[in-house]
C-alpha cells in the first residue's frame, strides 16, 4: 500500500521550503519530470487490475495536479521575492538633494547675431539666407567685380574651381535677392552668414568671421534713410547715449560710400585706449547700392535706389562684451562660453 497522505505532505513540504527558482525546477523535474516520481506511479498502474487501475489512477492525477499548482504558485512567490529584493537593493533615496544639470548656453556670436536679427525684424525686415560655395558670378560680377578689378585680390578668396568660391561677403546674399526680388519691390533684408578669405589668423583677423548685411531697395531712399537705420542699430546694441559719424570710404558696391564709427561706450566720446584716443570706435561699412548693381538686377536705377550697409558679429561682438582676441569665439573653450549664460 502506497502512503499517499505522507506523500503529498512531503512534497509539499518539501516545495514550501524551497527558497530559489533553481531548487523548485530541480524538484520539479523530481516529482513531474519524465522520470519523476509521478511517473514512476504510473508504471505501477501495469501490475494492477482494472478495479484497482481506477483508484490508484484517481490518486496519482489528484497529487499531480494539486503538485503542479503548487508548484506554480511557490514559482510565482520566488519570483516576486526576488524582484522586491532586487528594487530594495537599487533603491533610489529621492529624499537627497538631485545634482543639477549643466544647462549649455548660447554661443557669443549666436547671441549677438539674434539680437541684430530681432532689432531688424522690429523694423520690418525679412532675414534671408544664402549658400556658403558661392558662385562667382553673385559673389563678386553683380557686386560690381567685374574679372580683373583689384578688389578681387584684396579679398583673397578661396576658389574651389574657376567658377565656385567660398563666399567672401554676405553681398552674394544680397545679389541673389536683388535677382529673385527685382519685380517685387521694395526690399527689405538682412542676410547673416559665415564668410571665408585667406587671412591669416590673429587676435583681430580670422580666416573665416560671420557678417550681417543689409539691404532696402525702393523709391526715394536716401542717405539720411541709412544713417538713421545705422543710429538705431548703434543705440540698441551698444546704449541709447551712442552717436554715429559717417565718413567717406569706397566699395564697389555702393556709391557713395561710408565708414561707419560709433561714439566709444567705455569713455564716452572723450577718448581712451580701446577708442585709441580717438572717442570713436569703426563697426562698418555702408552706402547708396550702386546704380550699376540694380541695373544688372533688372531694377531701374532711376526709379529706384537703395542702401545696403554690412557689419562684423565678431566686431560686434568684441566691442559688446570686451572681448580682445578673436579666437577665443572658435577654440571652444568651455570657461569662455560659460561666461554668457547671464546674457540669455
Amino acid at each position: 500500500m502506497i502512503k499517499w497522505e505522507e506523500i503529498k505532505q512531503e512534497v509539499l513540504h518539501d516545495i514550501e521550503e524551497a527558497d530559489s527558482k533553481e531548487v523548485i525546477d530541480k524538484l520539479k523535474v523530481d516529482v513531474l519530470g519524465k522520470k519523476g516520481m509521478m511517473a514512476g506511479f504510473m508504471q505501477q498502474m501495469k501490475t494492477l487490475s482494472p478495479e484497482e487501475k481506477r483508484e490508484f489512477g484517481q490518486k496519482v492525477n489528484e497529487l499531480k495536479k494539486l503538485f503542479e499548482s503548487t508548484f506554480s504558485a511557490r514559482m510565482e512567490e520566488l519570483i516576486e521575492k526576488a524582484m522586491l529584493e532586487k528594487m530594495k537593493k537599487e533603491a533610489i533615496d529621492i529624499t537627497l538633494p538631485g545634482a543639477r544639470p549643466y544647462n549649455g548656453s548660447l554661443h557669443p556670436l549666436n547671441l549677438v547675431q539674434q539680437e541684430i536679427e530681432d532689432i531688424f525684424i522690429s523694423m520690418g525686415y525679412s532675414v534671408v539666407e544664402g549658400p556658403e560655395v558661392e558662385l562667382d558670378f553673385y559673389n563678386f560680377e553683380r557686386a560690381n567685380i567685374p574679372q580683373g578689378h583689384p578688389a578681387r585680390d584684396m579679398q583673397d578668396t578661396f576658389y574651389i574651381d574657376s567658377e565656385r568660391l567660398l563666399r567672401t561677403h554676405t553681398t552674394a546674399i544680397q545679389t541673389r535677392t536683388l535677382e529673385a526680388l527685382h519685380d517685387k519691390l521694395p526690399i527689405k533684408v538682412i542676410c547673416p552668414g559665415k564668410v571665408y578669405r585667406r587671412d591669416d589668423d590673429d587676435a583681430t583677423h580670422s580666416h573665416q568671421f560671420v557678417q550681417m548685411e543689409g539691404l532696402v531697395v525702393a523709391e526715394n531712399i536716401t542717405l539720411s534713410d541709412l544713417k538713421g537705420t545705422l543710429e538705431l542699430l548703434a543705440r540698441k546694441m551698444f546704449g541709447d547715449s551712442r552717436t554715429i559719424r559717417l565718413r567717406p570710404s569706397y566699395f564697389q558696391f555702393t556709391e557713395p560710400s561710408v565708414e561707419v564709427d560709433v561714439s566709444c561706450h567705455i569713455c564716452g566720446g572723450k577718448g581712451c585706449p580701446v577708442c585709441k584716443g580717438t572717442g570713436w570706435i569703426e563697426i562698418l561699412g555702408a552706402g547708396m547700392v550702386h546704380p550699376n548693381v540694380l541695373e544688372m538686377a533688372g531694377i531701374d536705377s532711376k526709379k529706384y535706389t537703395g542702401f545696403a550697409f554690412g557689419v562684423g558679429v565678431e566686431r560686434v561682438a568684441m566691442l559688446k562684451y570686451g572681448i580682445d582676441d578673436i579666437r577665443n569665439f572658435y577654440i571652444n573653450d568651455i570657461r569662455f562660453l560659460k561666461a554668457f549664460t547671464r546674457f540669455e
